[in-house]
């Protein structure tokens, strides 16, 4: 087995960008509130301006291009699933339902059966 070595690597640019991001979360999140009294569209254009911008700059930092790389090669990974047929999916689906009555079943038996040893045989409780 191959081992790979991660290394992080977080330049001061990074980091800014980073804060950077953060600061207009917060910007936009307090020009929401603030903006009460201006009404709705202003409340809501502040806060998406704000949170796109915000956007814009993560994915030109350095942990937003991983992001990105990271996001492609899962979307690969994904068209390479061979999903169920839907015949297939109804079948494993009765057998799960199926499994679920017969364990259903059991366990009501095996409670009956303890149930009638303790109290009856045991205990004496019932009459």
């Amino acid at each position: 087995m191959a081992t790979s070595q991660i290394e992080t690597v977080s330049s001061g640019a990074s980091k800014a960008k980073l804060a950077a991001v953060l600061a207009l979360v917060i910007a936009s999140i307090a020009g929401f509130y603030f903006l009460s009294k201006q009404g709705p569209v202003a409340q809501w254009g502040v806060l998406l301006v704000g949170l796109v911008a915000a956007a814009a700059v993560f994915l030109v930092s350095e942990p937003g291009k991983q992001f990105v790389g990271f996001a492609k090669d899962s979307w690969k990974e994904v068209k390479k699933v061979v999903w169920p047929t839907r015949k297939e999916t109804m079948q494993m689906t009765l057998y799960v339902f199926a499994f679920v009555v017969i364990m259903a079943l059991f366990l009501w038996l095996t409670d009956k059966t303890v149930e009638w040893v303790l109290y009856d045989l045991i205990l004496g409780w019932r009459k």
